[in-house]
């Protein structure tokens, strides 16, 4: 007889896209994406952090305000989101339909990417920006655009990783 406590699909994405955000040295936050194709194959995942070749010391992990986004002494104008590192891991793949898998609902930059890789749906853990003009703006574009987005909705079930 067959196991039947394994996880389901919906758990499997997002927690690739939650073991990802473990990779990110962003002191505040770690958003990890995770994108799978419709026959439910891992196309990539990625996670926020500067982009590559350049030294995680070398650069601000500082939020200031939150207000300039283009302070060049805050993280802002140097980290790379997690949804675009997915997207440019994927080394080409066809993404058409896909589905993303996100640890944090994407700001309006990210969403335009998704939308142009051809991703169809996305499902997001939190939507903690919500109502801020980025996060209207990603909403207006998903649906504008026809992309699907839910909330993930969790089982509850916890899974630990051990050596």
């Amino acid at each position: 007889m067959k196991r039947e406590d394994y996880i389901s699909w919906g758990e499997y994405f997002m927690g690739l896209a939650i073991l990802a955000a473990q990779r990110s040295k962003d002191p505040n936050s770690q958003v990890g994406a995770c994108i799978a194709d419709p026959k439910n194959r891992v196309i990539s995942c990625g996670y926020n952090g500067f982009p590559n070749g350049i030294s995680d010391d070398d650069l601000p992990w500082d939020r200031g305000d939150g207000k300039n986004l283009l302070d060049l002494n805050t993280k802002y104008p140097y980290v790379v989101h997690a949804e675009p590192n997915a997207i440019l891991n994927s080394h080409g793949q066809d993404m058409s339909g896909a589905t993303i898998y996100v640890t944090l609902f994407p700001c309006h930059e990210c969403a335009k990417l998704v939308i142009q890789a051809g991703i169809k749906r996305m499902i997001y853990f939190d939507d903690k920006y919500d109502g801020t003009d980025s996060n209207i703006a990603s909403k207006k574009l998903f649906d504008l655009a026809g992309v699907k987005y839910e909330k993930y909705d969790s089982s509850g079930k916890e899974i630990t990783l051990s050596v």
